[in-house]
């Protein structure tokens, strides 16, 4: 029995061809003339790797910041001994062991977790609590630093992290439908760009195998091949 295809669908097919794929910058403009939701939707960015995810040296991971931010208020908690320098600097919780006692009994409402070097020491023992969740600090991706309204201010100002899954697959949020097409595109690149700077030294092969872009309650565009077989 065929699969009933939604509205919401059927609009976006009258729109566009979707198993075509277009070049960045008209996948963008294709997404951009789909019906939009009542709600200011996250426009994600959907990457298929060509590396084993079985193998611990083909892992991808990293940060970028992104150049119009993300369009996303982030939370964010840092664990210190020194809590009045990160809630000045805008953190939206700070401490140590009062923060890491709430965090363990299950408080989890924040979207970023940054730790000092010092502090560390003690935050690995949540690791069973937040890395689930992924929201464990680590080094790689900016959140265990020791200047601290430094790391506030990147990762409110719309720094991304982004880490392969066990199916080699890439997701990240690049804005919202309400920003522009030029907004959406240079946040993409920058992504994109980064990704393929994170490839893995010991990877010998097609690295980026499909590129496509949606938003929240709209389907996929592909991105043309040539966009980024280069990488």
């Amino acid at each position: 029995m065929p699969v009933k295809q939604s509205k919401r669908y059927r609009s976006a097919v009258t729109v566009a061809d979707l198993t075509k794929g277009y070049p960045l910058a008209e996948a963008v403009e294709v997404l951009s003339k789909f019906p939009k939701a009542k709600f200011d939707e996250t426009v994600e960015l959907s990457i298929r790797l060509g590396v084993d995810a079985s193998q611990g040296d083909q892992m991808v991971r990293g940060t970028t910041p992104l150049p119009n931010g993300s369009g996303k208020k982030v939370r964010v908690i840092v664990f210190t001994d020194s809590p009045e320098v990160a809630l000045k600097a805008g953190a939206d919780e700070a401490g140590l062991t009062e923060l890491m006692k709430k965090v363990s009994e299950g408080w989890l409402d924040f979207d970023v977790a940054i730790a000092t070097t010092e502090a560390m020491k003690q935050v690995r023992t949540l690791a069973r609590v937040l890395g689930p969740k992924g929201l464990m600090p680590n080094p790689k991706s900016g959140t265990v630093t020791d200047d601290i309204p430094a790391g506030i201010k990147a990762v409110k100002a719309g720094r991304v992290e982004f880490k392969m899954d066990k199916a080699a697959n890439i997701g990240v949020g690049i804005g919202k439908r309400s920003f522009t097409p030029a907004q959406l595109l240079e946040n993409l690149q920058t992504v994109l760009e980064a990704v393929s700077k994170a490839k893995p030294a010991s990877f010998k092969g097609n690295y980026i195998k499909t590129v496509a872009i949606s938003s929240s309650m709209s389907p996929g565009v592909r991105v043309a091949s040539t966009e980024f077989s280069k990488f």
